[in-house]
């Protein structure tokens, strides 16, 4: 599998495992202080082949996509679930930790976020599916995530990325019965 677009990354690590799994560029952040010229390099990989940010599942991932997808608009977002992208000794989580096969896999759903997007999906929507304040809230919104390749998100972000990433409400609804199916079946 190749990529036509950079991969944006958080370290060497990461570009080392993305490399076993497919054939890709990489623009390394160094971590979440990234400096004028690594968002230089970014805008112009945007405007010459397109990115794809693509961070660990964790608050410094989450806080260089945003610094990322607010400094250069029209990246498209990978996703790996924290499950995916923990480490087998169980101490830390990141791309690097991730198999080739998860890779692939969320380098294959990838999202393009959309500037004016009109939400499809109410928020009491999401309160009646108890993704939002209930006690599995948390799961579900993980389980969500996961499914939907959209990234783990907190109650205020789920609505957001919902609609940023333009999930129709019928795959939402679809997503959300399985789900608590499953958790019925486990009970």
């Amino acid at each position: 599998m190749q990529i036509k677009e950079v991969i944006v990354v958080e370290g060497k690590d990461d570009t080392a495992k993305i490399n076993q799994a497919i054939q890709a560029d990489t623009i390394e952040t160094n971590g979440s202080a990234i400096h004028a010229g690594i968002i230089e390099q970014i805008r112009h990989a945007q405007a010459k082949r397109g990115v794809i940010i693509f961070t660990d599942p964790d608050y410094p991932g989450e806080r260089i996509r945003h610094i990322v997808s607010q400094a250069v608009p029209g990246c498209k977002h990978a996703f790996l679930s924290k499950d995916k992208a923990r480490a087998r000794n169980n101490k830390g989580i990141g791309i690097e930790h991730a198999s080739a096969e998860s890779i692939r896999t969320a380098l294959e759903q990838v999202y393009e976020m959309s500037e004016m997007y009109e939400p499809e999906i109410s928020r009491e929507a999401v309160i009646a599916y108890g993704l939002l304040g209930g006690p599995r809230a948390k799961q579900r919104r993980e389980k969500l995530g996961e499914r939907l390749s959209i990234g783990h998100t907190n109650g205020k972000q789920l609505l957001k990325r919902l609609a940023m990433f333009r999930i129709p409400e019928q795959l939402f609804v679809e997503t959300m019965q399985q789900i608590i199916q499953e958790e019925d079946n486990d009970e």
